[in-house]
């Protein structure tokens, strides 16, 4: 049963809206059926997000729109999860057909292992959310102030533990996934239930607080960021078995530049669990959250903020209370990058493994590079799965000796195959959606990162350091999806062609970047970061890592509490 909160201010209005939507069903049905405009309600827009669907507008129509007197250019991006960011050949296919069908001929894998569609209007919204059920994939829970899609190491050079990481991924996702036949009912046409026969024994009438988010990290990669979770799992194997798991809590990256109380926080790692604990833990976890996160204030929600306001002692004290019994000691454990790997890799399994660069995740087809063609192709012959990373790029997975060369011969003809001319920083460059789609972007992100890379690779060049992997990040604004205060070098859009510029994050993503310089015009970035690669070019230490250079000479001093504090922030 959910306790009462401590906190006895009255509840924010998205509280009172979630409590009286009927377990998500608020008056969506309807809202789908008025065809007199092109959106939908602002209270549908909030329940709709737990159906894995954000309402957006096409933001380079609106003045246009607004001096022609008509409405806003509406339209919808679907999230849909794929648990552990594994899928098959098949349903590789039928997103991609739903992308031509319905969307807007792209692809975009997103930095949770998952599938979002764009440019989806009203009056398909419905037939596309049928199609993706008819792929045996779904939406909900992708987004909403529940538990996401859960995340998982794809890890094709150690597959003997990818495979029972992946079924504990997949598990925990099935457990915290919501209870409510709403999203049947809405979407699929499935028989309706009376919402006061409903219950959600997990979450409640009211769900959680906010966005909850989950991930399961194999040593000594780190690409899924685990430290940036609401709860991270981190494997602990011996002689390729998995023994259990590392438990790390009170991760998450979002801010508000207006706001001097929110800031980017690193995890705890409290303690050790048995893997057949794991989706218990999980639950208890999620049910702390539920019972003392802020439900009076969103930009205070997180569970990190929890933790901050009791302390990680409280926290351990409280999930323990409710395990009835105590984690072990963490177990030792090595992180030594978050980046990943490309080209094939051989997994221990004798199957082989391609892992290839996908732009910001934006999979279409150009003149150039007739990417989504490719995999398509691919796909129609593949036996094996696709293995969407955290990073944005893809993993074509369980390639059969037999099968290899046939493979081989797709990405060559497509131009997929990782050609030598892409430098380290493109290579471990990313870039959330922003423009012209998302409604927070105060600056274009996808659409810039590429052309500063380009501006920037003639330093890298010219210095040398073609295959120097630094981690380059940028966002739109300061949510922080595409993990910018995680990059060794980091923006953060402050305005329209304005961004703050961060250095310092460690390369295995166990320490936050620090601000160097607020509101840079984008045509004075490489002037500002020019002489720091080249200084890094000459006077690195050996093994030396960017990020770890600029903390070293002087740029930045590091950050050491796990936490970003906004004085940091914004001085």
């Amino acid at each position: 049963m959910i306790s009462d909160h401590a906190d006895p201010k009255p509840p924010c209005k998205v509280e009172v809206l979630k409590e009286a939507s009927h377990y998500l069903r608020g008056t969506l049905a309807a809202s789908l059926e008025d065809r007199s405009t092109g959106a939908i309600s602002d209270d549908d827009t909030t329940v709709s997000k737990f159906h894995g669907i954000y309402q957006q507008d096409h933001r380079d129509q609106r003045s246009e729109r607004r001096k022609a007197g008509l409405e806003k250019s509406f339209i919808f991006m679907i999230r849909i999860r794929v648990p552990g960011g594994v899928c098959t050949p098949d349903q590789w296919l039928k997103i991609d057909a739903l992308a031509d069908q319905y969307g807007s001929h792209t692809i975009k894998l997103t930095t949770r292992q998952a599938f979002q569609l764009h440019f989806i209007t009203k009056d398909v919204l419905k037939t596309t959310m049928q199609g993706i059920n008819h792929a045996v994939l779904d939406c909900i829970a992708a987004c909403g102030d529940v538990n996401r899609n859960v995340m998982a190491n794809p890890n094709p050079w150690q597959s003997a533990l990818h495979t029972p990481v992946l079924e504990d991924a997949r598990a925990v996702s099935a457990h915290l996934t919501p209870q409510t036949r709403a999203y049947h009912e809405i979407w699929l046409d499935g028989e309706k239930v009376t919402p006061e026969t409903e219950e959600e024994p997990l979450y409640g009438k009211t769900y959680l607080p906010r966005k909850f988010k989950t991930g399961f990290a194999v040593p000594p990669s780190n690409d899924i960021d685990v430290y940036t979770q609401d709860l991270g799992f981190i494997a602990i194997g011996e002689e390729e078995k998995l023994l259990g798991y590392n438990l790390s809590v009170g991760g998450g990256l979002g801010m508000s530049h207006s706001d001097t109380k929110t800031y980017p926080r690193l995890a705890n790692v409290i303690g050790y669990l048995p893997r057949e604990k794991v989706v218990e833990v999980a639950e208890k976890v999620l049910t702390v959250q539920r019972d003392f996160g802020d439900r009076t204030n969103r930009k205070h929600a997180r569970l990190k903020y929890t933790i901050e306001d009791r302390g990680i002692d409280w926290f351990k004290n409280e999930l323990e209370s409710r395990l009835g019994w105590k984690l072990g000691e963490t177990r030792p454990f090595e992180f030594t990058s978050s980046g990943d790997r490309y080209g094939w890799s051989e997994g221990t399994d004798g199957r082989w493994y391609y892992g290839l660069f996908i732009q910001n995740g934006r999979l279409r087809d150009t003149d150039d590079l007739p990417a989504k063609t490719g995999l398509r192709e691919i796909a129609k012959i593949h036996t094996g799965d696709f293995r969407l990373t955290a990073n944005q790029n893809l993993v074509i997975g369980g390639v059969t000796p037999e099968q290899k060369p046939r493979i081989e011969a797709l990405l060559k003809q497509y131009k997929l195959d990782v050609p030598e001319r892409i430098t380290g920083l493109r290579l471990n460059s990313m870039a959330c959606v922003a423009l012209p789609t998302c409604g927070l972007a105060l600056a274009e992100s996808e659409r810039y990162l590429p052309q500063l890379v380009s501006e920037l690779d003639e330093v890298i060049e010219e210095c040398g350091l073609h295959h120097d992997a630094i981690l380059i990040r940028m966002t739109g604004c300061p949510n922080g999806c595409a993990r910018p205060y995680l990059g060794e070098i980091g923006f953060v859009g402050r305005a329209p062609g304005k961004y703050n510029i961060y250095l310092g994050a460690a390369h295995d993503g166990s320490r936050l970047n620090k601000l160097y310089k607020p509101s840079v015009k984008a045509e004075e970035i490489v002037n500002e970061l020019a002489p720091i690669i080249r200084r890094y070019a000459t006077e690195r230490e050996e093994g030396e890592h960017f990020g770890d250079f600029t903390i070293r000479t002087g740029y930045v001093k590091a950050t050491t509490e796990g936490r970003l504090f906004h004085e940091e922030i914004m001085a």
